[in-house]
């Protein structure tokens, strides 16, 4: 570490770095920033910064508000969209109390401790997520909704489109930033994207989707357009998700691969999907967590609604994915009900935990799900003992209170203040009036 420290402080001064911003997220995934000027950060590496926790959703109550902010130095990086004019770094911080214990609401601190879990056990915990954003031509909107900036569809090359410069811009930017992106095309939606990021351990790849989304913004208002990961934008056309590959390695062993296993996934990966699949529905208040989440999740496209798994069927919640014969080291496992809008912390603890939980307790994987589940009905669904996802995000708060793996994983502050802030929002909805109930009933009512 103080290597990697030297290194920072080196090359801030070689580069002539003007401002470092320090970045942590509250609980609900916002990103924080605060800048400090190169002198100041051998003392923030040495003693923290002091920042007011109260100030931050979730972080602490009014009484106990002092927390310190310590740069981690192997999250440096100089911010390639500020130039070289006042040119910028930044580093993700871990956020401690005064006497120095990890602070009980950071959500970087949930998810080490949920991979410290998994280390315990042997484990690494490798994720790789496939992010899809919306591009509309503003924030602002009229009678017929955002617009899109095309009309482009599922993997559609359109030449001289405006996303074929965005992608291309942003992947740069990313790749300067030391992030690695495996895939970039048009999604289904008109303005839909997706970028794919590459494997990295989970804490790696939670810091990577916080860059990312800044990135993507940055990248946006450079073209005058604006970039949405909200779950929902358009009725009538696909969500956005963030579909995430997950694997577990025993060192440099794979040990969700078994040559023998039906679809050459291990014991280990059974147990890993049954816990994930047993705890969904508790889990989906965090990875979906806001009210626009359940009109993805219900409004078809490819949302997965329903608690099941299966080998080629993008209908089911989970998936064991093709690949390439004798690549034991590719095999994984997809969760594909996280939306682009999750906390990338607390839902990669909650996953992670609900797969460790299976492993633990030997849960049984139940049988695949070989048709397209949207297209059964419901009695069929229910004969085949298809449990649906919550509809709402009250149903989903109502489950999340009364499970304890929740509530452990998170730590008693991240739960009741998660809870505390989505009832709000859910009061907040409840409360409006919509067009849909006025265009229905105010010219007949």
């Amino acid at each position: 570490m103080d290597k990697q420290r030297d290194f920072v402080l080196r090359t801030i001064e070689e580069r002539g770095v003007k401002f470092v911003r320090l970045w942590f997220t509250d609980v609900v995934g916002a990103l924080k920033s605060v800048a400090i000027a190169p002198a100041e950060v051998e003392g923030a590496f040495a003693e923290g910064l002091g920042i007011d926790g109260s100030s931050i959703e979730g972080f602490t109550r009014a009484f106990e508000a002092d927390v310190l902010a310590h740069p981690d130095p192997t999250t440096f990086q100089i911010l390639p969209w500020r130039g070289e004019v006042d040119p910028t770094a930044r580093m993700f911080c871990d956020i401690t109390t005064p006497d120095g214990q990890p602070a009980a609401a950071d959500p970087r601190n949930v998810l080490k401790r949920t991979l410290a879990k998994a280390a315990d056990r042997g484990f690494t915990f490798y994720t790789h997520p496939e992010i899809e954003f919306y591009l509309l031509k503003s924030a602002s909107y009229g009678p017929e909704g955002p617009q899109p900036v095309d009309q482009a569809g599922y993997f559609d090359n359109v030449p001289g489109g405006s996303a074929h410069d965005f992608r291309r811009s942003a992947v740069r930017m990313l790749e300067e930033l030391g992030i690695s992106v495996e895939f970039s095309h048009h999604e289904a939606g008109p303005g839909q994207n997706e970028i794919d990021l590459r494997y990295a351990d989970a804490l790696t790849t939670a810091d990577n989707i916080m860059t990312f989304r800044t990135v993507v913004k940055e990248v946006a208002i450079e073209q005058g357009v604006y970039a949405t990961f909200m779950p929902k934008p358009l009725a009538n056309q696909p969500g956005s998700g963030m579909h995430t590959h997950m694997s577990l390695f025993e060192g440099d062993t794979n040990a969700f691969f078994d040559a023998s296993g039906e679809y050459q996934l291990s014991k280990i990966g059974r147990q890993f999907v049954a816990g994930i699949l047993q705890h969904a529905p508790e889990i989906t208040a965090v990875t979906n967590q806001y009210v626009n989440s359940y009109k993805r999740i219900w409004g078809g496209d490819e949302a997965p609604s329903y608690v099941t798994w299966g080998h080629n069927n993008r209908s089911a919640l989970m998936r064991v994915p093709l690949y390439k014969p004798g690549k034991g080291q590719s095999a994984r496992v997809e969760y594909r009900g996280v939306d682009s809008a999750a906390n990338p912390y607390l839902a990669y603890s909650l996953l992670l935990a609900a797969g460790l939980k299976g492993i633990e307790e030997g849960y049984d994987l139940p049988a695949e799900a070989e048709d397209t589940v949207w297209e059964l009905s419901e009695s069929e669904r229910r004969a085949l003992g298809y449990k649906a996802l919550p509809s709402s995000l009250d149903r989903a708060l109502g489950l999340m209170e009364e499970s304890e793996l929740v509530a452990e994983t998170l730590g008693e502050q991240v739960f009741n203040y998660v809870l505390l802030n989505k009832r709000r929002e859910w009061r907040e909805y409840r409360l409006q009036v919509t067009p849909y109930e006025l265009e229905s009933n105010l010219p007949i009512l």
